[in-house]
């Protein structure tokens, strides 16, 4: 993103972030990662529940679960793990390429719901028991049916029902395969990765990652990861659904849904089978047993974040990442690379992630501050903080990488002690490029402390120690222990950040960026 773009960015997140609080009550921070099942063998049941949205409705829905315990959770961070009953999406599971993966399903659905099965895009799949389908074989109801394959390609896959797919995958019953390469490319435990991991480990993080690599490539490593499932919900289906089962349990004779999918209208638009603010509520939340994973990414300036995206609806999802581009490094996992044998990446840099139905793609984003145009730390050497005389030494990449334990580990070096203010008030030298709105004006939300600079004292740093930048009681984290970036992330289709057409709400979420010493917990 350009410099002027990012700033505006910056800005319009801060404007943003104020109707966010004023309309809706949001909790604190948590965080996402890529929480799943391990396999290679699962057992999977289809099951009717109902999902709970912002505006307090509770849709009828399908979806997987588990039918036995699953063999574990990962990461094996995040503890609470449950998969019992139906969730929507469904459980995410966990392989390692080369596996032979057994997926047992259970048609747990009611009667005139009829067959279901599950199919897994990509794999060379072998199946066992059920009845012949139009593209699998298929469960009927009461009824079993194992599928088998090898996960023959690493990455991030889909999977979701091959039977009457736009009535059940439209109820909710689609999910995520994550394939873990069979090897770590050795370049991804050495070099900027493990300085990245001995900072965590320094201010006391644990390591959410499911690998340290999302394919057999070193252009591939990573340092965080998040899953994001996007979909839509039109809830007049789901009530005719809902209400053709109930008439159908009481008629005498034979009965089947006849449900229409048709016209499509989607009030619900979800992000890993949830809505803004639920889907900043933490992974397992007991409030949402049957949407347990959230979508809220955290990191620090420099780390590599690996995203997994994946268009599990009807129609594409135009979703931006704000502050910076998304570098595709692949499809289906397919790996997109120059021709030849060099083996370099080839994937676009995405403004917008758009999502197309089905598709599944792996991207890398990171924030550095690189092109803010002002020091993002504050920094002050007059003001006797010795935070404030960290030194910055630039890389061959301009970046502050020597001392990984560093508040200001990855800083843009060339930006080192430059003021953003021409006439600041609070602790910041004077003489920058461009004089801010007052603070106080600029209304802010419930993470986003206020400040243009990141670090717990970010506040005090910008209007002083006896200074606010923001009104009593709207913030989530306490300026004295986080003060970061806050970015939202949302559909550029302005339709999708509403739920059942109140604003806000559907597909955002809200990215933060952190400086070292705010730890960043992701087992909530």
């Amino acid at each position: 993103m350009r410099p002027t773009n990012m700033k505006n960015a910056l800005l319009k997140t801060r404007m943003v972030l104020a109707a966010v609080v004023a309309v809706a009550s949001l909790t604190a921070t948590a965080h996402a990662a890529a929480p799943g099942i391990t396999g290679p063998t699962f057992s999977l049941t289809a099951q009717p529940a109902y999902l709970t949205q912002p505006d307090g409705q509770a849709v009828y829905s399908w979806g997987y679960g588990c039918a036995v315990a699953p063999s574990g959770f990962a990461p094996s961070a995040i503890p609470n793990g449950v998969c019992g009953t139906m969730q929507v999406p469904g459980p995410t599971l966990i392989v390692t390429e080369g596996a032979s993966v057994s997926v047992t399903l259970t048609n747990g659905l009611p009667a005139s719901a009829g067959n279901t099965s599950i199919l897994f895009p990509g794999f060379s799949v072998t199946s066992v028991g059920g009845v012949p389908g139009l593209l699998t074989q298929e469960a009927a109801h009461g009824g079993t049916v194992t599928y088998t394959f090898v996960a023959s390609t690493p990455g991030t896959h889909s999977y979701y029902s091959g039977t009457q797919s736009d009535l059940q995958v439209e109820m909710g019953m689609y999910g995520a395969i994550i394939v873990l390469p069979n090897s770590v490319p050795s370049a991804c435990n050495t070099g900027l990765h493990a300085s990245n991991l001995t900072a965590e480990g320094a201010h006391g993080e644990a390591d959410f990652r499911l690998a340290h690599a999302a394919y057999d490539n070193p252009n591939t490593c990573y340092d965080r990861e998040y899953l994001f499932q996007f979909a839509e919900m039109d809830p007049n289906i789901h009530t005719q659904a809902e209400t053709q089962v109930a008439n159908c349990a009481a008629a005498t004779g034979p009965c089947t849904l006849q449900v229409p999918t048709e016209p499509y209208h989607p009030a619900y638009f979800l992000i890993n089978g949830r809505s803004m603010p639920d889907d900043m509520d933490g992974n397992y939340s007991p409030a949402y047993p049957h949407q347990p994973y959230n979508g809220n990414p955290h990191l620090h300036p420099g780390e590599q974040v690996l995203l997994r995206i994946i268009g599990q609806g009807r129609w594409q999802h135009p979703f931006h990442e704000h502050a910076n581009h998304v570098r595709i490094l692949a499809r289906d996992g397919n790996l997109i690379l120059t021709p030849g044998t060099d083996g370099n990446l080839a994937g676009p840099a995405l403004f917008t992630t758009t999502t197309t139905p089905g598709v599944a793609m792996d991207g890398i984003f990171y924030f550095t501050g690189r092109g803010l145009n002002w020091d993002m730390y504050g920094h002050n050497p007059a003001s006797g903080d010795p935070n404030a005389t960290l030194p910055c030494t630039p890389d061959a990449n301009g970046y502050n990488t020597s001392a990984p334990t560093a508040i200001n580990y990855f800083e843009w070096c060339a930006d080192h002690n430059k003021p953003l203010q021409v006439s600041p008030f609070g602790d910041v030298a004077s003489g920058g490029p461009a004089t801010l709105p007052d603070s106080n004006i600029l209304t802010n939300g419930a993470w986003y402390g206020g400040s243009p600079y990141l670090g717990p004292d970010a506040t005090k740093r910008a209007v002083g120690a006896t200074g606010t930048t923001t009104p009593a009681g709207t913030v989530a984290n306490p300026p004295a222990t986080e003060a970061g970036f806050a970015f939202m992330w949302h559909s550029h289709n302005e339709r999708e950040i509403t739920t059942n057409n109140a604003f806000p709400g559907g597909m955002m979420m809200m990215m933060l960026v952190d400086s070292r010493e705010f730890k960043i917990d992701e087992s909530n």
